[in-house]
């Protein structure tokens, strides 16, 4: 007869500091679910391969007295569009859209902003205001 009993030991698997760490990870999705918005739509923006910087064909300047130039020289306010609408078809043949820069005070009125981009919008010229 065999009275004495093996002593084996059986594996045991350490769980101690396992509720610690789903717990911190539980608190660390929540956080960051609740960063995530889910009403923003997400669209798909093309990715140009080019320098898209617009070539300054034309320059248009208002300064806070409400000059305007055209380059560097002073325009009457009144002849703007049509002088606008000159340089635009005289550049047409040279370059397939020209572009016309806007540079205005922020002292300067934004409804003459609007008739030049307007102007050179209807004369067939690509706008960049910059509004400084």
């Amino acid at each position: 007869m065999k009275l004495r009993k093996k002593l084996t030991a059986e594996p045991e698997v350490f769980t101690d500091s396992l509720n610690d760490i789903i717990f911190i990870l539980l608190m660390f999705f929540l956080i960051v679910s609740t960063l995530a918005n889910p009403n923003v739509i997400k669209v798909n923006n093309p990715r140009g391969t080019r320098d898209t910087k617009a070539k300054q064909n034309i320059v248009i300047s208002i300064d806070k007295d409400q000059h305007f130039y055209m380059g560097q020289k002073q325009v009457d306010p009144a002849m703007l569009d049509s002088l606008l609408v000159a340089e635009v078809l005289r550049l047409k043949p040279l370059i397939d859209t020209p572009s016309v820069v806007i540079n205005a005070d922020t002292i300067s009125y934004y409804g003459e902003v609007f008739r030049v981009m307007r102007a050179a919008k209807r004369a067939g010229a690509k706008v960049v205001a910059n509004v400084q």
